[in-house]
C-alpha cells in the first residue's frame, strides 16, 4: 500500500549509469540538487521478487485443502470476471505507469516525485500480478469480449460510475462501438498524454495531478465491483482488489492536497 508522499532529502548518486531517469537531467537547472532516484535494475530486482511472491501466495490461496487436494484447480474462463477484470486493470495502471514516468522526467518537486514514484512501483507490481494470473490461467492477455463487460454483471452497480470518462450509461456494457481501452472510465486520451510528456515543472505537475484523481477515482470504482463480483473463494483476486481500493483512495486525498496546493483547478 502506498503512504503519503513524504519530502526526499537532496544528494549526490555515485550510481547514474542504470538510472532510467538520467536522459532529464540535463534538463535540470545548474546546480538544483538531484533527487534520489531508483535504479533500473533496483526497480526491475523488487518487482520481479514482489511477483515472485505473490505468484506463490496466489498459488497457495487457490490450492485446495484435504480430501480434495489432488484434484485439478477450478481456474477462471474467458469471459469470467476475473479474467475480464485482469485485463482490464493491467491496461488502466499501464496508463498510470506511463503518466508517472512522464512527470518523473518533468519535474525536481520531492512531493509530487515521491507519489510518482510509489504509484509507479505499486501499480507496476500489480500489473505484472495480473499478467500472471492470466498465464497461470492458460488465458491469452487480451480477451474475446469488449474492455469492461465483466463489469455488466454488477447491474445497478455501474450507476456509481456514471461520472466516470468513456462509460455509455444507457446500458451496462461499455460505449457503443468502443472496444478499446479509450473506452475504460478515467483514462487519459491521447492529446492529454501528449501534454503531459510536453509539459515541465509546475505546468507538468498539475496537469499529472488533474489526470490522476479521475484516472485513481475510476481505479477505485473498477475495484469495488470486482469486490462484489467475486466470490469468496476468489481470496487472491479479491485481496489485490481490496488493496486497490486502499491504496488509491489514501492516494486520493495527497493528489487532492498537493493539486489544491499548485492552485488547482480539479479535474471537470
Amino acid at each position: 500500500m502506498s503512504h503519503p508522499p513524504q519530502s526526499l532529502p537532496d544528494g549526490d548518486d555515485d550510481g547514474r549509469g542504470d538510472d532510467p531517469f538520467d536522459d532529464v537531467a540535463a534538463e535540470r537547472p545548474a546546480g538544483a540538487g538531484r533527487p534520489p532516484v531508483l535504479t533500473a535494475l533496483a526497480v526491475f530486482v523488487a518487482v520481479a521478487l514482489a511477483a515472485v511472491v505473490v505468484l506463490g501466495v496466489f498459488l497457495l490461496a487457490r490450492a485446495p485443502a484435504g480430501p480434495t487436494a489432488g484434484a485439478s484447480l477450478a481456474v477462471p474462463t474467458d469471459t469470467s470476471v476475473e479474467a475480464g477484470f485482469a485485463r482490464d486493470m493491467q491496461a488502466h495502471h499501464r496508463q498510470a505507469v506511463t503518466m508517472s514516468l512522464s512527470v518523473l522526467g518533468a519535474t525536481d518537486d520531492a512531493e509530487v516525485r515521491q507519489l510518482a514514484t510509489d504509484v509507479l512501483l505499486t501499480q507496476q507490481q500489480q500489473a505484472g500480478q495480473m499478467h500472471g494470473w492470466l498465464e497461470l490461467w492458460g488465458l491469452p492477455q487480451t480477451g474475446s469480449q469488449p474492455v469492461m463487460t465483466w463489469m455488466a454483471r454488477a447491474g445497478d452497480g455501474m450507476n456509481g460510475m456514471s461520472g466516470m470518462h468513456g462509460m455509455d450509461h444507457g446500458g451496462a456494457g461499455p460505449s457503443a462501438g468502443a472496444s478499446g481501452v479509450d473506452s475504460m472510465p478515467g483514462m487519459a486520451t491521447s492529446d492529454q498524454l501528449a501534454r503531459l510528456q510536453a509539459a515541465r515543472g509546475t505546468d507538468a505537475e498539475r496537469l499529472y495531478l488533474q489526470l490522476m484523481i479521475p484516472h485513481h477515482e475510476a481505479g477505485v470504482e473498477m475495484a469495488q465491483v470486482a469486490l462484489d463480483l467475486f466470490p469468496e473463494s476468489d481470496t487472491a483476486e479479491r485481496s489485490l482488489a481490496q488493496a486497490i481500493v486502499s491504496s488509491q483512495t489514501s492516494e486520493l486525498a495527497v493528489l487532492h492536497a498537493l493539486l489544491d496546493a499548485r492552485g488547482g483547478p480539479l479535474p471537470a
